[in-house]
């Protein structure tokens, strides 16, 4: 297959060479400008997409970075083929521009022009998915969600959405693009309507309240069952870099938790190797400076050491509850300092709910922002129809949905 060979964005700055047998990692290289946290965006593409870093390296000299990933998809039979000259564009993005230094930058809203799509269409399993998957497709994120469904099976779904692209308002072709490519996705009989999302709805602002049964169902501080070492913190490997090392069992999503998490610590990556061996361990040594220092005092070490492990660990929150007559599955997801939530999150769930051996619907679905002991989360609640042959009462039955629905998740 060889090089992905495109003149278009993101020649200058970013190029892929596809794997050439089944198995055989894809190679990604970036070399541009540097900014705290760039690895971290580029992680969350990466997750986006489906494709898992096995082998990495990174350095910047804080000015410009250079890095080089080798990927693979993590499964096309749920999420499709790899779109790689989108990754491409998606990538060449978020890289800082060279003139940087030369012109001022371009105002960047704090935040993203929210829009309700509103769809309404006749109920069925996986619904809520594909309206996800499409939506994706066409490079909008979703930010919050209701869905009901009628006595007379029509399921209503609002979304909060934005545009991937940045764009602060949508030109009446694009909009009109997405209620048809939409509505064609779930056949006759589907309305769909796109409008600017008002004051109402919240924007992206954390609820004050979250109900204390939800939240005492989910936010226990347990560190799950992924094996982790203690991460280590050395100040004698550098002598000007903090070398961190971190050894665990590698996973869908594990570069974007570590990237984000120091990130979110105002930490950069001054070096770094990431290597996959043969049982499927990963092993991450970088080098790191917070505040351009090392990171010297115990208090902040421990404090960065429980991080990642609660981060690396146990990232989200799961349970199954019963909610009077009914039965409902609660998700929570971190949310990163800068407001944007944990990529593909609902689709996950919707695509793990629908896939045998369940094929669950959503009578109900929520989603929203909220506050949980200083953190802010994105909590998914989905309230299930129950079948004749699976009894969502069932203890086993509800063990089974949280492991199925965690597989999707996690990988």
């Amino acid at each position: 297959m060889g090089v992905v060979r495109m003149k278009d964005q993101g020649d200058e700055f970013v190029s892929v060479r596809r794997g050439q047998g089944a198995g055989e990692p894809s190679e990604i290289t970036v070399n541009c400008p540097d900014k705290i946290g760039l690895g971290c965006d580029f992680a969350r593409i990466l997750l986006e997409v489906g494709l898992t870093v096995v082998r990495g390296d990174l350095s910047t000299d804080g000015r410009w970075c250079f890095v080089v990933l080798w990927v693979v998809p993590r499964s096309t039979s749920i999420y499709g083929e790899v779109n790689w000259k989108l990754l491409k564009q998606r990538l060449a993005a978020v890289c800082p521009s060279p003139h940087g230094v030369l012109l001022p930058p371009e105002p960047v809203p704090d935040k993203p022009q929210l829009f309700l799509l509103q769809v309404s269409a006749v109920d069925r399993t996986g619904l809520l998915n594909l309206v996800t998957q499409k939506l994706w497709e066409l490079e909008l994120t979703i930010h919050k969600v209701k869905v009901s469904t009628s006595p007379e099976g029509k399921a209503v779904n609002l979304l909060l959405i934005s545009d991937k692209r940045g764009i602060q308002s949508l030109e009446k072709e694009r909009g009109e693009l997405i209620c048809e490519k939409v509505r064609l996705s779930l056949g006759g009989g589907t309305e769909v309507k796109l409008t600017l999302a008002g004051p109402e709805y919240g924007g992206l602002d954390c609820a004050p309240y979250l109900p204390p049964s939800v939240s005492k169902d989910l936010f226990d501080e347990g560190f799950g069952n992924m094996t982790l070492k203690l991460p280590e913190l050395d100040n004698y490997v550098s002598p000007v870099h903090t070398f961190m090392h971190l050894e665990c069992a590698n996973r869908k999503g594990l570069f974007y938790d570590c990237m984000r998490t120091l990130k979110d610590n105002n930490i950069q990556v001054a070096f770094g190797r990431i290597t996959t061996q043969e049982k499927g361990l990963c092993d991450v040594n970088l080098f790191i400076l917070k505040d351009g220092k090392k990171i010297e005092e115990p208090l902040k070490q421990d404090t960065l050491r429980e991080t990642l492990l609660r981060e690396l660990t146990n990232p989200l929150r799961l349970s199954v509850v019963t909610r009077g007559p009914d039965t409902e599955l609660l998700v929570a997801a971190p949310i990163e300092a800068c407001g944007r939530g944990r990529p593909r999150v609902l689709f996950d769930v919707t695509y793990a709910l629908m896939d045998k051996p369940f094929g669950i619907c959503i009578f109900k679905a929520d989603i929203g922002r909220h506050v949980v002991e200083k953190r802010a989360w994105e909590v998914y609640r989905f309230l299930l129809i129950e079948k004749p042959d699976l009894n969502l009462t069932d203890p086993k039955i509800r063990k089974e949905i949280i492991k199925n629905v965690k597989k999707i998740l996690m990988g």
